[in-house]
This record gives structure tokens, sequence and C-alpha cells, in this order.
């Protein structure tokens, strides 16, 4: 059972995802909040696997609560609710830590689904996309580098990468799939898998959104 924690100041749109998601016998939603605040009383309270996370609220905005929520409680993943495909706030939500973004307008199937991508791991939204918004936004907000560069110039988390993990993380980056990867490197898809897994867990993210977004703060653009 996945449990999900609705975060959004209309009312009425938090019923409707209620609707849809109660629909489903393997989803939960365990709470709702109005603003920031809140939704970071109410995880702490609930521990929700999934938070639907609205960014343009009064008082604490999404984007805060997300880096939050993050930081506090890492077993919980955001998923940004946003108004248009390529959302400065969008971008704003993924680079504070969120697993993904999806429409508000969204069709119920493809909330379902989103959800259930985000809670076994996957993020909902495509490198590609990921890489798109960094192109267009990144000039906007500072540079965050959590860790200060090698001698080499090089963040000390990618030099524990091997050099196959480094080609790896280079196409993750360009935005290829596992399939893609796969017939790129001529490995099979369970080794890219693996190697995905290893690549994520030595830059300390936690699925390809983060590891773009890593990437791009490090000066690593792929190919």
């Amino acid at each position: 059972m996945t449990t999900v924690l609705l975060v959004d100041d209309q009312a009425l749109l938090r019923m409707g995802f209620r609707m849809v998601l109660e629909a489903e016998t393997d989803l939960v939603v365990v709470g709702e909040a109005g603003d920031g605040k809140v939704a970071i009383e109410q995880v702490a309270a609930l521990r929700p696997d999934i938070v639907l996370m609205d960014v343009r609220m009064p008082g604490m905005n999404g984007i805060e609560a997300t880096e939050r929520i993050v930081a506090e409680h890492p077993g919980t993943r955001v998923l940004i609710l946003t108004t248009f495909d390529l959302d400065e706030y969008a971008f704003a939500g993924l680079r504070a830590g969120a697993s993904g973004f999806l429409l508000k307008d969204a069709k119920p199937a493809e909330l379902v689904s989103a959800i259930r991508s985000v809670a076994s791991g996957d993020a909902v939204v495509s490198p590609r996309v990921t890489r798109r918004m960094l192109e267009m936004f990144s000039g906007r907000f500072p540079v965050a580098v959590s860790e200060p560069s090698g001698s080499d110039g090089q963040h000390p988390r990618l030099a524990e990468l091997t050099a196959r993990e480094r080609e790896v993380l280079d196409a993750v980056v360009e935005g290829m799939s596992n399939a893609e990867i796969a017939e790129h490197l001529f490995l099979s898809e369970a080794t890219v898998k693996t190697h995905v897994g290893r690549v994520l867990a030595k830059l300390g993210v936690r699925d390809r959104v983060q590891a773009v977004v890593f990437c791009y703060e490090n000066g690593v653009n792929g190919h």
C-alpha cells in the first residue's frame, strides 16, 4: 500500500485527487495540507510515501516545503504539481529534491501511474525534459555545490565512479533510457540497470532526474 499526502491550497482540487486515488486498491490518502508549513508538519506526523505538492501557495510555498521534506524525511518522495510543462517553478522543485512533476490537468490514469512510478523509485519526468529545464532556467538560480571540488576541479563524488559508470552517467545526462544506453554501450539492460543504481548511490541522489541536476550543477553536461 502506498500512502499519499495531498498539498494544495485549493480544497476542490484536493478533493478531486482524493477521489481518484482512493478508487485504487493500492493507494491511500493519509492526509491533506493547504500550505507548505502544514505539509511539513503532516509529513513528520504521517510519514507518507509520496507527497503531491503544489508550488504556488500562500505562506510557505511548495519549493521550500519540498526542500525541508527531502532533507528531513529521506523516505518520503515529492511529486510537484504544476500548471504547464517546462515551468520555472517545477524546475525549482526538482532542484529542491522532488522526484518529478505532474501537470495539474493530468488524466486520472496518468496521476495514478506517476505516483506508482515515484513510489517504486523511478522519476516521472524524463531526463530529457529535465535537461531542457536546466538549459532554460539554470542561470536564474544559484549553483549549489555541497562539497568542494578536488584538485582536478572535479566533484569528489564523481571521482568515485568507474570509467564504465561515468559512461553510463553521461548517457543518463544525455537523456537516454536504459534500453538506449544498453544499445549504445553494447550491454544488457539488466547490466545497465545495475550500473545506474551504483551511479545514483555514489552520487548520493535519489533518481535519474536528481543525477541530471547534480551533473549540471557540477559541470558535467554529457557529450
